[in-house]
């Protein structure tokens, strides 16, 4: 049995086709925005609604959450666990993921850009994607003490493999000590923004002393797996097909 089959959605939407793959490891399940689809960029939205469904369909059938340490220990997933993540500190997160998440009881970790705290995800202006606001320092407090954890996503979001070493390095190792000194707690687990990484900067984030660090490939995870390069699976909003839609208009299509 492989962790990466082929045969899977490259997203997450609902549980039934990730069934046989969630038996084998621990899925990291990487959400960005929780808010209403926009006209472009879609892949990084879940509606609220979309969203708790989700976590309702895994507490129903019987999964729970898992923290990244979880993984470090994890030989399968018989216990059913599901690690929540959330990429960069949008606001919306905030505002539209915490009640669905205590309601449905997991807890998740996001990764933050500390340097940016408050202020609007400027890595992405160039790719045409409107400026959103970032959680600010209280509403982090906030979060923490809805018992969910943060994790580093480096100081300012670039791509570490494409800076001189030495500011590659500052990113990871003084995005840790930042957060740590802020908000008093520990930071052991770092997301390589864009999924950017190689040998040095995964040395460095060993360096740092993270206990983990998150990619953006697919799949899941137990003690096996590297813990410096732990996969994860996008979670979406469904796409309609063009069969699916027909089918809506006429349920007799097959």
């Amino acid at each position: 049995k492989t962790r990466m089959s082929a045969t899977l959605p490259n997203y997450y939407s609902s549980l039934s086709a990730f069934r046989g793959l969630f038996e084998e490891g621990i899925p990291i399940l990487n959400y960005h925005m929780i808010a209403p689809l926009p006209s472009r960029h879609k892949g990084i939205y879940v509606p609220p609604r979309v969203f708790a469904r989700q976590l309702k369909e895994l507490r129903e059938t019987g999964f729970s959450g898992a923290s990244l340490a979880d993984i470090l220990t994890a030989t399968n997933n018989t216990r059913r666990q599901a690690v929540i993540s959330f990429d960069d500190g949008y606001l919306s997160v905030f505002a539209n993921a915490l009640d669905a998440l205590a309601e449905h009881r997991f807890k998740a970790i996001q990764f933050l850009v500390p340097k940016l705290l408050g202020k609007t995800n400027e890595w992405d202006l160039a790719l045409g994607i409107q400026p959103l606001r970032l959680m600010d320092a209280p509403q982090i407090r906030e979060w923490l003490a809805a018992g969910h954890a943060i994790g580093s996503h480096t100081l300012t979001h670039p791509y570490l493999a494409r800076l001189p070493k030495n500011q590659a390095r500052e990113e990871i190792i003084a995005s840790k000590k930042w957060l740590e000194d802020a908000f008093g707690v520990a930071v052991d687990h770092f997301c390589y923004p864009y999924g950017d990484c190689n040998e040095s900067v995964r040395e460095w984030v060993i360096e740092a002393g993270y206990r983990t660090a998150c990619t953006i490939r697919f799949g899941v995870n137990t003690a096996n797996d590297d813990p410096f390069a732990l996969h994860r699976i996008k979670g979406r909003h469904p796409t309609r097909k063009l069969r699916s839609l027909l089918r809506w208009f006429n349920p007799h299509i097959s």
